[in-house]
């Protein structure tokens, strides 16, 4: 609710704004720019015994067909106040953290132009973390249905409140930019834990993020350092104070987020788009540099397409792996036991690959159709499907989807 009084306060200030501006006539200069985008999706999987979702969201999907999992609807409007200032806003319908649609301002930034290569930005930025970051959720902007989740599960925070500086400059054929951001990330969490619950977090968080484009090819690697803290994340607090009772006192202090952890997040990806033939691949680590529950984690996929006229068929593989833990058991620690079994299991990371085939069909200006049929094979820990059994889900789930993208 929070969220959606600060949605509609912008708003109601930037539609204030405008309108003061178009009884001054300003409009008809053009420098009101209102766009948007959304997809119209469903899909269904093969079984109910476990639910396949995206990251951070409440709900997934089971052997019923569902809406939620991919429909989103964005708008954003720019007002260019001058030749070197202008103010940015982007609010996203969604469907996160609950299992009811929810509105939040992904941006909300002013712009200042230094000159032809400099800028500077404050407020509300998405965080370049990740080679799409700032396109993640323009369904019409990507050639899957959605991000794998096997990469984007990795770091569920988007956005920042802050500032950046971004640098543009031509070598030649040689397109390089430049970012460096500064700020404070908060939002909520879905935690799958049991029935699931949801946390608040709060990040001071800083990064860089560098790229470069030559013909085709496009480069982009990322670096980011967060100090995470949550106060209220129930199954980590609830372990902690029963390691607490029997003894453990220092692992209860290192598992937990109230105090806030150190983390780092580095990617690398790459796409080419030559001829009609596309790939795009990206490689990630996630590392705690604090002793947190936490794992530290790989992630990768690839992806590969060409296209035949309007019709885009392509195929993907990705993965996510533990990469350990930065929390030493003591020596005393017991070998076996609920307990033992518990604190060892919430320090491995889950673990799942998947393929997936789909095409898109690019069937009018700015509307997309595409069809996808994804085989999710979860490992560890049931993988990255949520409300699983207590057990374990290893059986392969097959999820298959439509959506109409678009952008105006």
């Amino acid at each position: 609710m929070k969220k959606q009084l600060l949605v509609a306060a912008v708003l109601s200030a930037f539609t204030a704004t405008v309108v003061t501006q178009a009884r001054a006539g300003v409009l008809d200069d053009g420098n009101l720019t209102i766009s948007g985008f959304g997809t119209l999706g469903v899909a269904k999987s093969n079984t109910d015994d476990a639910q396949f979702a995206r990251y951070n969201q409440a709900e997934g999907i089971g052997d019923k067909a569902r809406i939620g999992l991919d429909t989103n609807l964005g708008l954003q409007a720019t007002y260019k106040m001058n030749d070197w200032l202008s103010g940015t806003v982007q609010v996203l319908t969604r469907k996160s953290t609950s299992d009811s649609y929810s509105t939040d301002l992904t941006w909300g930034f002013l712009k200042a132009r230094v000159n032809d290569e400099v800028s500077v930005r404050v407020g509300r930025i998405v965080m370049p973390i990740f080679l799409i970051s700032d396109y993640q959720n323009v369904g019409y902007a990507n050639t899957m249905m959605r991000p794998p989740i096997e990469m984007y599960g990795q770091e569920p925070m988007e956005n920042a409140d802050g500032a950046d500086i971004n640098y543009q400059r031509a070598f030649g054929d040689f397109n390089f930019t430049g970012q460096a951001f500064v700020g404070r990330s908060r939002g909520k969490l879905f935690v799958p834990t049991g029935a699931g619950s949801v946390a608040n977090y709060r990040a001071p968080a800083a990064g860089i993020s560098l790229g470069g484009e030559y013909g085709p090819f496009t480069v982009r690697v990322g670096h980011a350092r967060a100090d995470l803290k949550i106060k209220d994340l129930a199954p980590i607090n609830s372990l902690g104070a029963t390691l607490r009772q029997v003894g453990f006192a220092q692992l209860a202090s290192d598992i937990n987020l109230t105090d806030g952890k150190k983390i780092a997040f580095t990617s690398l990806g790459a796409t080419m788009d030559w001829n009609n033939i596309l790939v795009q691949t990206e490689y990630a680590q996630r590392r705690a540099k604090d002793p947190v529950y936490i794992p530290d984690t790989n992630a990768w996929y690839f992806m590969t397409g060409y296209r035949f006229g309007k019709f885009l068929p392509y195929y993907s593989h990705a993965a996510t792996k533990d990469a350990g833990s930065s929390v030493n058991l003591p020596a005393n620690f017991p070998r076996a036991g609920v307990l033992s079994s518990t604190v060892r299991s919430t320090l491995t990371s889950a673990e799942q690959s998947s393929d997936l085939v789909g095409v898109r069909w690019d069937f009018a200006k700015s509307l997309a159709l595409k069809v996808q049929v994804d085989h999710v094979k979860p490992k560890t820990k049931s993988g990255m499907l949520i409300f699983a059994p207590a057990a374990g889900y290893r059986n392969s789930v097959t999820v298959v989807g439509a959506s109409l993208d678009f952008v105006f």
